[in-house]
């Protein structure tokens, strides 16, 4: 018995392409591999370029992305990983806690595409990884395309955001500037 038909938004144009980061922990090559073909590919289709880095696993995806949104120019990043439960309680903690890395930086501002699998077993990885199928690295690009267009909808506050060095308050309201008299 088939379940109802999933709908996804058509990806979103843009006036100039975006730049996107994905950032994969390739534990299980077989599936990242189709991870990121996924992504790759829909990334083509909206005409955004990427650069690929790979993480030894996934607890370190929100900190390789949340190091790249501090100090480089990505409009956007897609997490990709694969998570197969365990014997241990240690699945439920790289589960909670990458996802949680993730959506605490989305809230910061970083537009986030989370691609990383949580599953049962490694067939239910391939058939969600796999392009032909469930396609979640593609989902993941996707995503995150979307919130780069939103971003750019609502525009990104230029210059300086925040609170100014003392010194330079004095400064911009023309007091001492080295020259002896206060105004």
């Amino acid at each position: 018995m088939a379940g109802p038909a999933h709908y996804s938004l058509p990806l979103p144009d843009f006036d100039t392409p975006p730049k996107l980061l994905i950032a994969v922990a390739p534990f299980y090559r077989d599936i990242a591999e189709h991870l990121i073909a996924g992504a790759r590919g829909v990334l083509a289709q909206a005409g955004a370029a990427h650069e690929l880095i790979e993480v030894p696993g996934a607890l370190e995806l929100p900190i390789a992305i949340a190091q790249a949104h501090r100090q480089s120019n990505f409009d956007g990043y897609v997490a990709l990983g694969c998570v197969i439960r365990g014997e241990t309680t240690h699945y439920e903690t790289v589960c909670n806690d990458s996802s949680r890395g993730l959506m605490l930086l989305g809230l910061q501002g970083a537009c986030v595409g989370n691609g990383i699998l949580t599953v049962e077993n490694h067939a239910q990885a391939l058939v969600r990884a796999d392009p032909g199928q469930q396609d979640k690295g593609g989902g993941a690009a996707a995503a995150a395309l979307h919130l780069v267009a939103l971003e750019r909808r609502w525009g990104r506050p230029g210059g300086k955001v925040g609170f100014r060095p003392a010194a330079e308050n004095i400064l911009l309201a023309g007091g001492d500037d080295g020259a002896g008299e206060r105004t």
